[in-house]
C-alpha cells in the first residue's frame, strides 16, 4: 500500500475539491483502490457536481439538518459547533474509489470534494492510500 498526507487548506468555505490532487496521486499506478480518508471530527468526504449550484444546495441541505445554533450538548468552539461534530455522520469521512489504468473512474460530472463545516479550522489533512489490485 502507497500512502501520502495531504495539506487542504480549506479556509471558510464548505467545499473543497480535491480531484486533481487524487488523480495526481494514482497517476500511472495500474488498476486497483484508492482509500481517500479524512482524519477530523468534524468533516467529511464526498461526490458532487461542483459549479452547477450544488454547493449552495448542499450548505442549505446541512443548515436544515443540521441547523448552526445552541440546541447541541457539544458547545465548545463557535457558535453551532456541535453540528460540525455530527457532519461525519451524515458526510462519511472515508471514501473508495476504483482506479482503472492509473485514473480515477470517476462520472462525468463526478468530484472528490471535502464537506468541513468547522470555521474554526482552517487547515485540514486528507490521508489517500492506494492498494493495487
Amino acid at each position: 500500500m502507497e500512502t501520502v498526507v495531504f495539506r487542504v487548506e480549506v479556509g471558510d468555505r464548505l467545499v473543497t475539491d480535491l480531484t486533481d490532487r487524487i488523480a495526481g496521486f494514482v497517476e500511472g499506478r495500474g488498476d486497483g483502490l484508492v482509500s481517500v480518508f479524512a482524519p477530523h471530527a468534524t468533516a467529511g468526504l464526498a461526490l458532487m457536481e461542483l459549479g452547477s449550484g450544488s454547493e449552495p444546495d448542499l450548505a442549505d441541505a446541512l443548515d436544515r439538518l443540521l441547523p448552526r445554533d445552541d440546541r447541541y450538548r457539544h458547545r465548545h468552539g463557535s457558535a453551532g459547533h456541535g453540528a460540525d461534530h455530527l457532519l461525519p455522520v451524515v458526510i462519511s469521512p472515508s471514501l473508495v474509489l476504483p482506479v482503472i489504468g492509473g485514473m480515477v473512474a470517476l462520472g462525468a460530472w463526478q468530484r472528490v470534494v471535502l464537506v468541513d463545516s468547522n470555521g474554526d479550522n482552517p487547515v485540514r489533512s486528507v490521508r489517500c492510500s492506494f492498494i493495487a489490485g
